[in-house]
């Protein structure tokens, strides 16, 4: 009986592991509370797509947040919690802000877009006894994964992520379903549901459909709802994709049309 109890024992439960993932945050670009009060605009994306923005994950970006101001970084993530939000994180803090972060229980992110991070300090010259650290003048790309591809229908709360690629997408999409890329998001029928593409920063991902009838789009973090784009173009093939900081919708021209009007 004995022997019998030390073998369960040491067959018991594995130990527990440690391991990288990748998850979707959305960025919540703090403004100067100088001028405008830090959530302007929230409640208005929250009456857009309430679903959409439960429970959902948040960064806040303090780029335009002076260090030295009087922002109360704690008021601002209790209110973001009463709107439903989770404030997991900042960047872009400056050092007193960042203190208050780590207080608050969130953790300082580095800036996902280099052009926006905050200015560091000046190290000062370098000294003789520095070693030189040797040059890459072009650092080799990760390799591609392959594209994911989708031949079975995406039902209503499901979601689908290609991590590394491109989504492909032969079979309908639900409403109610996602579909999150760090490459294209490429969809031969109809896009219902939400399509993110380049969720890990890659601002030239590009969202190709046959038939536009989506709740949400979105490419590297900026988005419409379905309320925000022209109606014209709902029903319509598109390509979606980020010129500047603006996310555009184009019809896709049927490339024979001209040929065929011959």
């Amino acid at each position: 009986m004995q022997n019998t109890e030390t073998r369960a024992a040491a067959g018991g439960s594995a130990p527990a592991k440690l391991r990288g993932g990748t998850f979707t945050l959305m960025v919540l670009d703090v403004p100067d509370p100088r001028r405008a009060d830090p959530l302007s605009g929230v409640e208005a994306k929250l009456r857009q797509a309430p679903s959409f923005f439960e429970d959902a994950p948040l960064v806040l970006d303090l780029q335009a947040v002076p260090d030295t101001d009087r922002f109360d970084l704690s008021e601002t993530v209790e209110r973001l919690r009463t709107l439903g939000f989770v404030p997991v994180g900042v960047q872009n803090a400056g050092d007193g802000h960042a203190a208050t972060a780590l207080n608050l229980g969130l953790c300082p992110f580095p800036a996902w877009r280099s052009g926006r991070q905050r200015p560091s300090r000046d190290p000062g010259p370098k000294t003789e006894t520095e070693p030189k650290r040797p040059e890459r003048e072009n650092p080799p790309p990760p390799p591609a994964q392959p594209a994911k591809l989708l031949s079975q229908p995406v039902r209503s709360g499901k979601r689908v992520y290609a991590r590394g690629g491109d989504l492909v997408a032969v079979a309908p999409i639900s409403a109610g379903a996602e579909l999150i890329a760090d490459g294209h998001i490429h969809v031969y029928g109809a896009l219902r549901g939400r399509a993110l593409a380049g969720v890990g920063g890659d601002e030239s991902a590009r969202i190709f459909c046959q038939k536009l009838d989506a709740e949400l789009v979105s490419i590297a973090g900026a988005y419409r709802v379905r309320e925000d784009i022209d109606e014209s173009l709902i029903g319509q093939p598109v390509q979606i994709y980020l010129q500047g900081e603006d996310l555009i919708i184009d019809p896709l021209r049927d490339p024979t049309a001209s040929t065929r009007r011959r």
